[in-house]
């Protein structure tokens, strides 16, 4: 059975990214909220994304809530930031598979990539 997981980095700091809170939705028809985490101490997800813990084959959309994160962290944001809760959408060919979708990001910019 494949799994999804993923981690944050802020690089402002250059740390992993504590506390960041990520849902995880289904994007085949109506979008469907699988589940809600936080990131750890180490950027990482300790919960699981899915429902179950049960990836199957389809679209996701992982909702990353990096301005909250910014803010806690002291930065002055402008209203409304210019990066707020970013959205990551990608597909599961193979249900076997391991899905790694880390964010490295800032309140200005991010990059995403499928890492393993």
């Amino acid at each position: 059975m494949g799994r999804l997981s993923t981690h944050v980095l802020d690089t402002v700091h250059g740390t992993p990214a504590a506390n960041v809170v990520i849902e995880c939705f289904a994007m085949d028809g109506s979008p469907r909220l699988l589940g809600t985490a936080r990131t750890n101490d180490d950027g990482r997800t300790d919960a699981a994304l899915l429902e179950g813990d049960r990836l199957l084959v389809g679209r996701y959309r992982l909702l990353f809530h990096v301005g909250d994160y910014f803010r806690r962290r002291g930065l002055v944001l402008p209203s409304p930031a210019f990066l707020d809760v970013l959205t990551v959408d990608f597909g599961v060919a193979d249900a076997s598979a391991n899905y790694h979708v880390p964010l490295v990001c800032s309140p200005w910019t991010y990059a995403t990539y499928r890492g393993s």
